[in-house]
């Protein structure tokens, strides 16, 4: 049985790179104006600046198919990373606040410092990650029955919705909603180029950091106790894999916004699919499946509504909130391995 679990794991990484080819060749191709696969090799092999075609592909589907797989593959390794840590069903970036305190952050540092650098927003989105993280967590583990996957998940709606309010509050007062509005709808047809390319480096560290302790937090989701049993250092692996939580789902908030459910979908699609419990198989089977999931999802948001887009956002949460209703439904109140 653990044979076959490793045979498909293995497959799915085997078949990686022609996933991930098809997905972003799909991306570059479908949009609301035709372009022609001789046009897109045209636009890639001997680019004309004058030439309107070469420009949408170069500027716009090109970064947008880039940045989709990469904040994908962000996302669902950051939930991955939270269900295994904490044996939490419901945990991932966005049930838990932490996606909404990067974008607080960002509104925050667009009111104090409207003139912010890139690499501010990145800092500001970060900084804003990990501040929701240490509230939600330390609210759990100050009310009783607070790391229970059901309450934890009331506690970081609570947390995130809070921020949420407050940011648009602040967006209002201080008239800059329109400057905000990317950050909080998800529009991947608006994708800084410069802005992944800077989010590269945070994000090997990230993904680093992920396969560094994938071990570790593979005996700490069968539990702490048997974790510290066999010489795990708990303390240690947790802070390590919210550090790893952190980066990612902060530079993945500042590169594309706040984009709901792929941490906590991808993940459980993963396991399924699987029947793996080793993270250091997982984890990597997370982020191929995550960019893919995203890319192809931000390609159907493209026709849903032709020839005017759909919400990236609408999408996964089509998807996403029957998804954690059924996750409520089968698994309970209760705490469980992941």
């Amino acid at each position: 049985m653990q044979y076959r679990r490793n045979k498909i794991s293995l497959w799915i990484l085997v078949l990686a790179p022609a996933a991930i080819a098809a997905a972003l060749i799909l991306s570059v191709l479908l949009g609301s104006k035709d372009i022609g696969t001789g046009t897109v090799l045209d636009a890639l092999l001997r680019f004309d600046p004058g030439n309107v075609d070469h420009q949408i592909i170069r500027h716009s589907r090109i970064p947008r198919a880039v940045g989709a797989m990469l904040v994908g593959a962000f996302l669902a390794v950051s939930g991955a990373l939270m269900q295994g840590m904490t044996r939490n069903y419901l945990a991932s970036p966005s049930v838990l606040g932490v996606t909404d305190g990067s974008a607080f952050a960002i509104t925050l540092c667009m009111v104090l410092a409207p003139n912010a650098s890139s690499m501010g927003m990145i800092a500001c989105s970060l900084i804003g990650s990990a501040a929701s993280i240490a509230v939600v967590f330390g609210l759990s583990f100050a009310l009783p029955g607070g790391l229970s996957p059901v309450r934890m998940a009331i506690l970081g709606t609570v947390v995130g919705t809070f921020l949420s309010g407050v940011s648009a509050a602040v967006a209002t007062y201080f008239q800059i909603s329109q400057n905000i509005s990317f950050w909080y709808n998800a529009r991947l047809h608006q994708l800084d180029p410069g802005l992944i390319q800077l989010a590269v480096p945070f994000a090997v560290v990230g993904l680093g950091l992920a396969m560094w302790i994938a071990r570790p937090v593979t005996l700490l989701s069968l539990g702490e106790e048997t974790a510290s049993g066999l010489g795990q250092r708990t303390g240690l692996v947790k802070f390590a894999a919210m550090a790893s939580v952190v980066i990612l789902t902060g530079i993945s908030v500042a590169i594309a916004g706040k984009i709901a459910f792929i941490g906590l979908i991808v993940p459980h699609i993963v396991r399924y699919a699987t029947r793996d419990i080793d993270y250091a198989r997982l984890i990597p089977c997370a982020a191929v499946a995550g960019g893919v999931f995203l890319t192809l999802c931000d390609v159907l948001a493209r026709f849903l509504n032709y020839p005017f887009e759909m919400p990236i956002g609408v999408v996964t949460a089509v998807l996403g909130v029957p998804f954690i209703l059924y996750l409520i439904r089968t698994k309970g109140g209760g705490r469980h391995a992941s």
